[in-house]
């Protein structure tokens, strides 16, 4: 009976293995189908620079398929056209590049641009060498985020980040502080480092552009369609064509009783330096004033970032804090000691969004600016889709 019990695990094993080779190799076919991959990892515009890059080979008349995985996972057509990307249970997996790059290789496409999902370094490693094998990557920047998994330093990001790197290939980047670090790592695997600078984008170049986006992101794309022989007229076009992420950062201005609240979106940030960055840039341009609400969203899985955005309080010109979801003293505990505003508590993971945004509201006589920070999952996702849900007479555009 145990010889018996033996052979059918044995024979299980053997089934399993076989049909483990006969799945690679039909992936690796479907690779092989697409001349030109490029896989987009980084810490912060990992979807708007996928989708701007898109867009700047479509300009160069480059039949393109693109993935995203960032606020809505979206599948994206040769002709801009998009869909969501199914997930059983809604659950991400890496292992769903296998799908895409099968339902991409069914298109005949030019190129392939793909998101990274991955952030356990060996699974960064898995998604470039087995999954995607790109032959142009782009590492957009290294920061304060996913210190858990990649850190605990940002050197440990960057080296993490760097396993997406294409043996051989072009990788192009906008990351400063540690470019000597990612040199050392692309000459390692004898890949070619491309150094962007924002500046080579002109504010005439960027007003192009319906809604915010970042003029590091642009020269990254803009790179990648030169190293693809696009040139940059063709490649602007293209990508004041494409359509932004969903999670592109908006402002939207909403009437109360007493006043106006001026939304600025700025989950999609994440990390600190990303959220200051992207608030000092809606200032500059005008797009909000003080004074300033700032909400963070807190969430129990992720205590780390929540902690991070109680500390830049200072640095948003914070008048009133208001903390929502949990816990929120992750955050609270945070803000600096000196800091003279007011706190808001409403956190709970349960509490009405339409009565936290009442509480928002009767903070507001005039008009005021809320930023909302942190992790839009949770009670940030349930108090943005009430909001948005508002009579259209409390709206006011822009």
């Amino acid at each position: 009976m145990a010889h018996y019990l033996y052979g059918v695990f044995a024979l299980a094993l053997l089934g399993l293995f076989v049909a483990g080779v006969v799945e690679r190799r039909r992936h690796e076919r479907h690779l092989e189908r697409i001349p030109v991959r490029i896989l987009v990892n980084g810490i912060r515009g990992k979807s708007s620079i996928t989708r701007l890059t898109a867009g700047a080979l479509r300009g160069g008349n480059l039949r393109v398929v693109a993935k995203t995985t960032g606020t809505a996972a979206r599948f994206i057509h040769p002709d801009a056209t998009e869909e969501p990307v199914y997930r059983k249970h809604g659950i991400a997996n890496v292992v769903e590049q296998i799908g895409i790059v099968r339902r991409a290789a069914a298109a005949r496409p030019d190129v392939l641009v793909m998101e990274c999902m991955a952030v356990q370094p060996a699974l960064q490693e898995i998604n470039q060498k087995v999954l995607v094998r790109s032959t142009i990557g782009v590492l957009c920047n290294v920061r304060e985020d996913h210190l858990e998994e990649m850190g605990p330093t940002l050197d440990d990001v960057a080296r993490s980040l760097a396993r997406s790197m294409p043996d051989g290939g072009v990788c192009v980047t906008a990351e400063h502080d540690r470019r000597a670090l990612l040199q050392r790592e692309a000459s390692r695997r004898s890949c070619q480092l491309l150094v962007v600078e924002p500046e080579s984008v002109s504010d005439e170049e960027m007003a192009g552009f319906g809604y915010t986006t970042f003029k590091e992101n642009v020269a990254i794309a803009l790179s990648v369609a030169a190293e693809l022989g696009v040139d940059r007229a063709s490649a602007l076009r293209g990508m004041y064509e494409a359509p932004p992420d969903p999670g592109v950062l908006t402002v939207q201005d909403y009437r109360t009783q007493d006043g106006t609240v001026r939304l600025a979106n700025v989950f999609a940030a994440n990390d600190p330096e990303s959220t200051v960055m992207n608030v000092r840039q809606l200032v500059e341009s005008g797009q909000i004033e003080p004074p300033f609400i700032t909400l963070i969203n807190c969430r129990p899985d992720r205590i780390e970032r929540n902690g991070q955005m109680g500390r830049i309080v200072s640095a948003l010109d914070t008048d009133t804090l208001v903390l929502i979801g949990h816990p929120t003293r992750s955050a609270r505990d945070a803000v600096p000691a000196d800091w003279p505003g007011r706190i808001l508590d409403l956190g709970g993971p349960q509490r009405d969004p339409a009565q936290i945004w009442r509480a928002i509201t009767d903070q507001v006589n005039g008009t005021a600016s809320l930023v909302t920070v942190g992790n839009i999952h949770g009670q940030g996702e349930r108090l943005l889709e009430h909001v948005g849900s508002l009579a259209i007479g409390q709206r006011s555009d822009r």
